[in-house]
């Protein structure tokens, strides 16, 4: 088994558990490809000299054949990681060195048990929507896409106003401090903060939801991922910021943006007894309750 180990940084904390990783690896025979940059944050930081067989900087240096990449932080580090593999078709699973994440959803403490799955192959390949954002711009060159969402938000203390098109028919002008476009995995990000749904990773739907609309009848809405979105921004001050995922970009009125469903999908690792119903029971808490 080959497989890829992205990273940043962690907390002195998660020490013994990434050497606990790393021997689980080796006893296994798995080779091993580590993030140079993470290589030597843990050799630096941490005093461990993890065994691997090769080091990678760039999505050029992941090779084909990898079996899977393995994540270490929390979902930003999950997303970072999206461009390496994004080329490969490599399933990613996510490691938590904190709290338990959406998408990093391996708890640490669950190192031995979740790979002792992975190598007797007891898992499932989960495929994620990603959105693509399309422009004449070229905003964000190659990485023109997100797994969690789209934003628009107003660059000063105005608010701004976005005119939405579904399919080319004129569906709805925004007055805002901004709008999200979110996938079903990005349900539970940013878009949830505001109001939105929490909708099923499978479902084929994006959700538009405004950053405090400036009418209050104006509600998050679920639409087919079939539909091209078409956003126009007019504001005084002309300028506004867009992000993709973990990516941020101040542009001018005069771009037009589109959004469609993106050409591919992520692929996930399902481990056993971790499903997406566990997880947001857990992460948000849901049935904890001291009254009862």
């Amino acid at each position: 088994m080959k497989i890829t180990i992205y990273g940043r940084t962690f907390n002195p904390g998660f020490k013994p558990y990434i050497k606990e990783l790393f021997e689980k690896l080796n006893q296994n025979k798995v080779k091993v490809n580590v993030y140079k940059p993470f290589l030597e944050f843990i050799r630096n930081e941490t005093g461990i000299e993890p065994e691997h067989d090769d080091i990678y900087e760039n999505q050029n240096d992941v090779r084909d054949d990898t079996d899977f990449m393995i994540s270490i932080g929390g979902d930003g580090t999950f997303l970072e990681a999206i461009p390496f593999v994004k080329s490969h078709n490599i399933p990613i699973v996510g490691l938590n060195s904190g709290r338990l994440g959406f998408l990093a959803n391996i708890a640490k403490e669950e190192i031995s048990s979740a790979f002792n799955a992975i190598f007797e192959k007891d898992y499932e390949i989960e495929y994620r929507t990603l959105i693509k954002l399309d422009t004449d711009k070229k905003i964000f060159g190659d990485l023109n896409y997100a797994l969690n969402d789209i934003t628009i938000q107003r660059k000063e203390s105005r608010m701004i106003t976005i005119d939405v098109f579904l399919n080319d028919e004129f569906f709805n002008t925004y007055f805002t401090d901004g709008l999200i476009i979110s996938t079903p995995t990005g349900s539970t990000a940013y878009s949830l903060s505001v109001g939105g749904p929490i909708v099923l990773p499978d479902t084929n739907n994006f959700i538009i939801a405004p950053i405090a609309p400036h009418n209050l009848t104006v509600r998050p809405i679920v639409v087919p991922d079939d539909v091209a979105i078409t956003i126009k921004v007019r504001n005084r001050n002309e300028k506004f910021f867009i992000t993709a995922d973990n990516r941020t970009t101040l542009i001018d009125n005069s771009v037009k943006l589109k959004l469609y469903k993106a050409d591919f999908s992520l692929k996930m690792l399902k481990l056993p007894n971790n499903s997406f119903y566990t997880t947001i029971r857990n992460k948000l808490m849901w049935g904890v309750d001291k009254r009862n």
